[in-house]
């Protein structure tokens, strides 16, 4: 669907600064599909379950981001797209120094980010409910814990850097999700992304303007930092 295009899409630019040959990836919390839909090489993508069979390029782990069962250093780059905002707030420095543990690069973390992103999700929740539809899990989930914000980045260990990207427009974000609550409009995404990606990325690029529903956090401890 295209709210997944819209969050992948700037990961897979970002990955692409950083690729020199044969880097290794690790996605936490993938589900069945994760980065290779918009990702055409082998990565490995941990979950603590798997709704679905895990598809090709993916190569699952059964894992919890809390405890990873890699070594030290173990991936080039690690990414996580729409999971802090799942972690109990009292898990989510934990989630973050453990990702940072087994990169050797950079970790790529992105997720709907402070109040005004929670309100909008908030918003689409109740919509379920005046519809009486049932939401999808991962909205009920959005509604438990307040959002993830960039205080969960400070007083990190000098090696590491911070940046940041802005992605999806709140109003756009918010438009599109609730186009999505109907099966016309996921065909008609699902066939602009199959017919015309990059058009599709093209037009998403222009939606990432402020105010953001998400934010991209690149956390960079590469010594050969990329420009």
């Amino acid at each position: 669907m295209l709210n997944r295009a819209a969050r992948y899409f700037p990961i897979v630019r970002e990955l692409a600064r950083y690729m020199k040959g044969g880097n290794s990836v690790l996605e936490i919390g993938s589900g069945s599909l994760g980065l290779g839909e918009f990702y055409g090489r082998s990565f490995v993508g941990c979950d603590t379950s798997f709704a679905e069979h895990p598809r090709a390029p993916m190569l699952p782990v059964l894992a919890s981001g809390l405890h990873l069962p890699f070594a030290d250093s173990s991936f080039d780059l690690v990414i996580a797209s729409d999971v802090l905002e799942h972690v109990p707030p009292a898990s989510r420095p934990a989630f973050i120094l453990e990702s940072l543990r087994v990169t050797r690069k950079a970790a790529i973390l992105g997720f709907p980010c402070g109040p005004l992103a929670f309100g909008v999700d908030r918003q689409l929740f109740a919509r379920y409910q005046r519809l009486r539809q049932n939401p999808p899990e991962w909205l009920k989930e959005h509604v438990l814990h307040p959002f993830p914000d960039e205080s969960l980045f400070r007083g990190l260990p000098h090696r590491w850097l911070v940046r940041s990207l802005g992605n999806e427009n709140l109003g756009f974000h918010s438009w599109m999700m609730r186009r999505e609550m109907t099966c016309i409009w996921n065909r008609v995404f699902c066939a602009l992304l199959a017919l015309a990606p990059a058009f599709v990325e093209w037009v998403l690029i222009h939606t990432d303007r402020e105010p953001f529903y998400r934010r991209i956090f690149v956390v960079d401890g590469d010594e050969d930092r990329v420009s």
